[in-house]
């Protein structure tokens, strides 16, 4: 196959925050989507999902308040829920807008499970917070099941579930084989489904997988040419926030690793993005990690835009 392949990562800008808001932004995301296929990408996509998978347990979890004969939904089960929801707005979005320029090619969304170690450090820790904001009762409800819970000073609690290292893509072949037949794929939503194998049985576990980590591990699993991670700004800078931030149009992975060392790239932002970059070019050396905006991409492809980092 002739085509440029890569894995691109939408961000939290290219779904919106609610229902109507992701129908709406879809449709701009479709847009840049169908411009990386007309620079004839093979796309293989993964998306956040943190406002969505929080929604959803919201819901699910007031549902269990109001009718107590329904089983609460872990977090493995709102984790699906949100892949197939968000997978099933942006490939309608993306289909229809790939055939009002006249391309025709599929476009399908595989619910994929990701395995972690039920050992890894981050479950001693849990940090990422889902869900609504709790009165001390309900905290103290949510201690006794064995969940975590963290305070929001002034606003109350919340729950607090680990974000661990992915291991394997459990439906890779799934996904490698549609790729090369050059449809357009959409996986590992959310950093994908957390399971843990136990005697060949995957079991959910309470866990996110964090999303930039997942699309470095698919695209070099892929093989692809490029790594494209789409965010809110339209490049990487140096000193960002600051008086004196400069944009960075290109760094080696070594550059890259020092600018890690001097502390230049925030926790949760753009850390996981440059953590995923290297570990995409460590498995593939001969490709590129290109971080950017929804609005540059096109621009960044061409390499008048964005950041580039390379081997």
């Amino acid at each position: 196959m002739s085509k440029k392949r890569a894995v691109v990562s939408l961000g939290h800008d290219a779904l919106g925050y609610t229902t109507n808001a992701q129908r709406d932004a879809v449709k701009i995301t479709a847009s840049a989507l169908a411009d990386l296929v007309e620079e004839d990408y093979q796309l293989t996509i993964t998306h956040s999902n943190g406002p969505q998978v929080s929604m959803i347990h919201k819901a699910m979890t007031e549902l269990r308040r109001i009718y107590i004969d329904y089983t609460p939904a872990p977090m493995c089960v709102c984790s699906a829920m949100s892949q197939g929801y968000v997978g099933y707005d942006i490939q309608n979005a993306l289909r229809s807008e790939l055939l009002k320029r006249g391309i025709y090619k599929s476009v399908c969304t595989i619910l994929t499970q990701v395995t972690v170690d039920p050992y890894d450090e981050a479950f001693y820790n849990p940090t990422k917070v889902i869900g609504r904001h709790m009165s001390p009762e309900d905290a103290e409800t949510e201690l006794k099941k064995g969940n975590y819970v963290i305070e929001d000073p002034g606003k109350g609690f919340r729950r607090a579930v680990a974000a661990p290292k992915p291991i394997d893509i459990v439906e890779l072949q799934a996904i490698r084989t549609l790729a090369e037949a050059d449809q357009v794929v959409i996986a590992c939503g959310g950093g994908g489904i957390p399971v843990i194998e136990q005697q060949h049985i995957l079991k959910g576990a309470s866990a996110v997988i964090e999303k930039d980590a997942i699309a470095g591990k698919l695209a070099a699993e892929l093989n692809c040419d490029e790594l494209i991670i789409l965010t809110g700004v339209d490049c990487v800078y140096q000193n960002f926030g600051m008086p004196d931030q400069t944009p960075i149009a290109s760094l080696t992975a070594a550059e890259a690793r020092e600018a890690l060392l001097q502390n230049q790239f925030e926790a949760g932002t753009m850390l996981p993005k440059i953590e995923a970059a290297l570990a995409y070019l460590e498995k593939v050396p001969a490709g590129k990690a290109l971080i950017t905006s929804m609005a540059k991409v096109r621009e960044a492809v061409k390499g008048t835009a964005g950041t580039v980092i390379t081997a």
